[in-house]
């Protein structure tokens, strides 16, 4: 079976406080894009379950495919599984890239041994892999907030525009991102600040991890800046970084 995990943007990105677990409450806007990777798993000709990624290394840790297959293998009687990972989406990002391959595995494994596992336990399982891994197992565009797992569908549309992505060569970590921000939970919802016509969003739809990314990365601001300055109706980073995407007609 194959299938193409999807990235993501965040528009607008809203961190309001720390919470009790060690995770900060966010609200944010995911919606999905075309750039994606490869993904193939088959049944394992030596039965041992197996993984070859093609494309940029691992930055360390396993690989969320591989986390994905043992997390479902510790609730259901899955085989042994070859996955082959061909890698377009870069990490250190915000784009989701690791997030979606997972989810992507989760759905893929449910549908190939008929596993019958509805779409809301899938989210659960997918949670525990990552904040917006859930996203990724309905794939359409929401509202998130809590960790970022907790997700309302809206009615956002952007097939008609033109979403322009550039990485440059940073990797920005997550966890590092966040300790430069001050967390301001005393501000309009994104959930209606989205609501508002795109010519809006340049003034009002915000993403928290700028400010400090940009003071600490200044070629990621610049970037934006030239979107802008290209004709986009609204610029932004994605997630903590460090892809920025421009949306123009």
């Amino acid at each position: 079976m194959i299938a193409f995990p999807n990235a993501k943007i965040n528009l607008g990105l809203h961190v309001l406080g720390k919470r009790d677990d060690g995770f900060h409450d966010i609200e944010t806007v995911f919606y999905p894009v075309s750039m994606c990777d490869s993904l193939e798993i088959t049944p394992s000709g030596d039965g041992k379950t197996s993984l070859r990624q093609y494309g940029p290394a691992l930055s360390g840790g396993e690989n969320l495919c591989l986390k994905a297959y043992h997390l479902l293998r510790e609730e259901y009687d899955l085989p042994p599984v070859e996955i082959h990972l061909l890698k377009h989406v870069p990490a250190g990002a915000g784009l989701g890239g690791g997030s979606s391959d997972a989810a992507f595995t989760f759905k893929m494994l449910n549908e190939m041994f008929a596993l019958n596992i509805s779409t809301g336990e899938l989210e659960k399982l997918a949670a525990k892999i990552g904040s917006d891994c859930a996203f990724f197992i309905r794939n359409k565009p929401a509202f998130a907030y809590g960790r970022g797992e907790q997700l309302e569908n809206i009615g956002l549309d952007l097939s008609e525009k033109h979403i322009r992505i550039i990485k440059p060569d940073v990797h920005v970590s997550t966890p590092e991102a966040y300790k430069m921000l001050r967390p301001d939970a005393n501000r309009p919802s994104l959930r209606e600040i989205i609501q508002q016509p795109i010519v809006k969003w340049k003034d009002i739809l915000v993403n928290d991890f700028e400010k400090p990314i940009f003071k600490r990365y200044p070629e990621i601001r610049k970037i934006k800046e030239s979107m802008y300055e290209k004709g986009a109706l609204y610029a932004s980073m994605s997630g903590s970084g460090s892809a920025v995407f421009g949306i123009f007609d």
